[in-house]
């Protein structure tokens, strides 16, 4: 930036973070300052005083963290966030003997910015609105893979004692089936009951079906158990209930949040824009939302597909050539955009057919997801960009008009 007055280095830590600063005179000091707010705040005051006009970039190897949120309350802070990876290359280079230390870290980190501008770019704060939206999801979905976890560890602790569980009851993470298994957490309770009290178990439930009870009923009385061995039929129930209890716990929590991310998402300025998408949904229209933010001029199409690790990366080495799916990407990005081109299918007659071509071409399901991830990701930029709504027959007949080899193919 023309005004930039200073450049600090900082190479952070989770108590303390070593800095150089560096001005256009050439004037360079170090210190250090550990992470209290008190000691930030007093810390960026220092900086100002030195430095009463322009701005002062502070780059750091963390595009968020509490460092990077206490600065970002500050307009004359202009916060260059650094890939680790970066600065690690960088560092082989300058330093082949390894050697490494915070101050010298904090004096690469200024160095590969001086030399290297070009391949940084300074980070502003979303609107609080998207900020707050995308802890939100990213909560959500950390929560639904604990939940996913422990639904997994209760089905293998099933599989060691009762595994006639798991045809009795529905879904594991369902109130039904922690219900059951609260109530009957071993195979030898379950037949002590009368068959009446489990008929109106399952009645109770919402299980409406008479036949599909009365075959229950006729599984529980004539199974048999796996085994008799102590050692595991005393603790395995007690996993189960605490795994049950876990489960339950993590679908509350999922289901506060929802609410939370309901009531941000019915105010959001791009709300129709993304509802608009086939298969979106209550879960993922907010999810891209927040992918993209609401800087219009931060995002191209082919640099969302390259940044959420969707486009496929290209190695070449003389006479050899290898195309994989890239592995270095923002994972809650890229599973974003895969997990969205997945509930598309159902929903979009192209979708559902440029799916299936790719299937026919031999690719695998998720290579398939993929190619169609990359091609809605043009799709959902130019919506986002012009705030416009998706429409699928509008789509359609471009394909037509384009005379595309998709548009031939499509169901409707």
């Amino acid at each position: 930036m023309a005004d930039r007055v200073a450049l600090v280095g900082v190479d952070w830590g989770d108590k303390k973070h070593t800095f150089e600063v560096r001005t256009r005179e050439g004037m360079v000091w170090q210190g250090a300052i550990e992470q209290r707010p008190e000691a930030v705040h007093g810390w960026v005051g220092e900086l100002r005083a030195r430095f009463p006009e322009g701005t002062i970039a502070v780059a750091v190897e963390q595009s968020r963290g509490a460092l990077v949120y206490a600065l970002g309350r500050y307009e004359f802070i202009e916060i260059v966030p650094l890939h680790p990876r970066q600065t690690a290359a960088y560092r082989e280079v300058v330093r082949p003997s390894g050697a490494k230390s915070d101050p010298i870290d904090a004096a690469l980190i200024c160095d590969f910015v001086e030399r290297h501008g070009d391949q940084v770019r300074s980070w502003y704060a979303a609107d609080p609105l998207t900020r707050e939206l995308l802890l939100l999801v990213e909560w959500r979905r950390k929560l639904v893979d604990g939940r996913c976890s422990s639904c997994n560890q209760l089905r293998d602790a099933l599989k060691q004692y009762f595994p006639q569980a798991l045809d009795l009851v529905g879904d594991l993470d369902a109130p039904m089936t922690w219900a059951f298994l609260k109530r009957w957490p071993t195979l030898e309770q379950l037949k002590a009951s009368r068959s009446a009290t489990v008929r109106s178990f399952y009645t109770t439930h919402g299980c409406r079906s008479k036949a599909r009870i009365e075959q229950r009923l006729a599984q529980i009385a004539s199974a048999t158990a796996l085994h008799s061995d102590g050692a595991l039929t005393r603790p395995l129930p007690l996993m189960v209930q605490s795994l049950v209890r876990l489960i339950r716990t993590a679908s509350e929590q999922i289901a506060l949040v929802d609410v939370q991310i309901d009531r941000l998402w019915s105010s959001h300025p791009d709300r129709e824009v993304f509802d608009t998408l086939p298969g979106a949904g209550r879960v993922l229209a907010p999810r891209l939302a927040v992918a993209l933010g609401t800087d219009r001029t931060r995002w191209s199409a082919s640099a969302m597909q390259a940044f959420s690790g969707i486009a496929p990366l290209t190695v070449t080495s003389g006479s050899k050539r290898w195309v994989h799916s890239r592995w270095r990407c923002p994972k809650f990005l890229r599973q974003t955009f895969h997990e969205f081109a997945a509930c598309s299918i159902p929903q979009s007659p192209w979708a559902a057919t440029f799916y299936r071509l790719q299937r026919a071409r031999g690719k695998g399901h998720h290579a398939a997801v993929r190619a169609l991830a990359f091609r809605w990701i043009r799709i959902i930029v130019r919506c986002w960009q012009d705030r416009a709504r998706y429409d699928e027959a509008r789509y359609t007949n471009r394909l037509i008009a384009t005379h595309s080899p998709l548009a031939a193919s499509i169901r409707p």
